[in-house]
């Protein structure tokens, strides 16, 4: 028992970090990364796509930090096949498919910017792309959880 709220403690305390990195970023780098867009290239407006996809995502991995940490309260309080539990799971699976598809857009966003610059978008496409692949891996991992969940809260309807 201790031994596993030393380790759900020790998870906890990671997705904290995560939420202030997080945090830091949406507050501190993006709107520098906007600024210095802004004096370098005033009436530009193409980084306001990518700012918007990056928000997005940051919101999206804030709600998913956020599941995780309830469904490792879950745990910890011995109610890890319930109804709570699976509804979390099934949050954190929406969650993924929204980072997919806000990757998408800030893809479609780079192309369209690359045609209009002439720049090279392979780099921030391909890292893009392992995103979408990473995230992907997530969710199907995520699906496998749900799965065994909800046949044993079908089978044992009282586990709320």
């Amino acid at each position: 028992m201790n031994v596993k709220r030393g380790s759900t403690t020790f998870l906890k305390v990671i997705i904290f970090l995560f939420g202030i990195a997080i945090f830091a970023v949406c507050i501190f780098w993006l709107p520098e990364a906007a600024r210095r867009d802004v004096i370098e290239r005033p009436g530009d407006y193409s980084l306001y796509p990518l700012l918007v996809c990056a928000y997005g995502i940051c919101i999206t991995f804030s709600v998913v930090l956020y599941q995780a940490f309830k469904l490792l309260t879950y745990i910890e309080r011995n109610n890890a096949f319930s109804e709570f539990s699976l509804k979390s799971l099934k949050a954190i699976k929406k969650c993924t498919f929204t980072i997919i598809f806000f990757m998408v857009l800030m893809i479609i966003s780079l192309k369209v910017i690359s045609k209009i610059t002439g720049d090279d978008p392979a780099g921030p496409i391909s890292l893009s792309l392992m995103g979408i692949l990473a995230t992907s891996i997530i969710a199907a991992i995520l699906d496998v959880l749900q799965k065994p969940l909800k046949n044993i809260l079908e089978l044992n309807p009282k586990n709320e």
